[in-house]
């Protein structure tokens, strides 16, 4: 599912401000955009991450669940995996499964645990040590 590849720090850079411009966009959207935005922050992260641990993930079947899982793993935090798997099942039950209602209680929930993902992967990428 996964290859070795060197990133530079400004690949590793680039998915994580493109993750953070899916979050704006997810803060200003109705719960579904919001949701939609959240999950593809969370995988932009997910990507952020393995690259600086010079994996790249091979586009495959299941290959969002192995990002999910190997993010929460170099994150050292079971928790992520476990909503961030919530969040892949909604997604492909609304994509696949003719759509799911994203409540704004939902949506919340998800735009707090993205937000809070932000914060730890910023710091986990340590952006003056990449430079």
């Amino acid at each position: 599912m996964f290859e070795k590849f060197i990133f530079t720090p400004k690949q590793i850079e680039k998915y994580f401000e493109s993750a953070g411009k899916d979050f704006n966009i997810a803060k200003k959207g109705e719960s579904e955009v919001a949701f939609v935005f959240c999950y593809n922050c969370l995988l932009k992260l997910a990507l952020a991450v393995c690259a600086k641990n010079n994996w790249r993930v091979k586009a495959r079947r299941g290959h969002h669940i192995a990002l999910i899982e190997k993010m929460a793993e170099f994150l050292k935090d079971k928790e992520i995996e476990i909503l961030a798997q919530e969040m892949r099942a909604k997604r492909n039950k609304d994509l696949y499964g003719g759509g799911v209602l994203i409540s704004s209680k939902d949506a919340e929930m998800y735009l707090k645990f993205v937000a809070n993902l932000i914060k730890k992967v910023e710091k986990y990428l340590d952006f003056n040590k990449l430079f």
